[in-house]
């Protein structure tokens, strides 16, 4: 035992500084009480909690349950006990590897997300600094407004040139080589 603590105030803060493998709660007097004590460990999700009781309670196991414990034990001899932790400890490592892999799927579908919402505006970029001056550039050469023209097919070609450095700076930050792009881009 490294630690132990019975008000419920306190019961997350010296979980979170001990990180012990597992946290025991008794039943004690009050079964109100050890369900907040399991309330406040499980909560920070610090360490699985077993619970200890001196005779079965299908309610206060059911309530318990559904606040987070890992398992229940209802005799206390050492064996007993050892063999709750060893289980607990290890349907406990299995739920964090799980965990860590439901982490690591969101956090590419929020990658992707993120990546889909720069080309959707990296295309709205080439419709409105490209494509529109590019029509006021045609409009302008047909009503022979040469200057006006030359004027807008400038900035088409600035915008452009913003838009294709963003995008090249985008992908250099995402980790592809600038010879990468290059290569890609060459023809066959």
């Amino acid at each position: 035992m490294i630690a132990q603590e019975i008000h419920v105030s306190d019961v997350g803060a010296v979980t979170a500084r001990e990180r012990p493998d597992v946290a025991l709660v008794g039943l004690g007097t009050s079964s109100e009480h050890a369900l907040e004590l399991i309330t406040e460990i499980v909560r920070g999700a610090f360490c699985p909690v077993i619970a200890l009781l001196a005779d079965y309670d299908a309610e206060w196991v059911d309530q318990a349950a559904q606040r987070g414990v890992y398992a229940y034990i209802v005799d206390t001899r050492p064996e007993e006990l050892q063999s709750a932790i060893d289980i607990t400890l290890r349907r406990f490592a299995e739920f964090q590897n799980v965990q860590g892999a439901f982490e690591r799927r969101n956090a590419e579908i929020l990658r992707d997300s993120e990546l889909t919402l720069v080309r959707r505006r990296h295309v709205l970029e080439l419709h409105d600094g490209v494509v529109q001056e590019l029509a006021v550039a045609h409009l302008a050469l047909e009503l022979d407004r040469r200057d006006q023209s030359r004027e807008a097919l400038l900035g088409a070609l600035e915008n452009a040139r913003a838009i294709v450095s963003r995008s090249v700076d985008d992908l250099r930050s995402e980790g592809v080589p600038l010879e990468q792009l290059i290569s890609d881009a060459a023809p066959g």
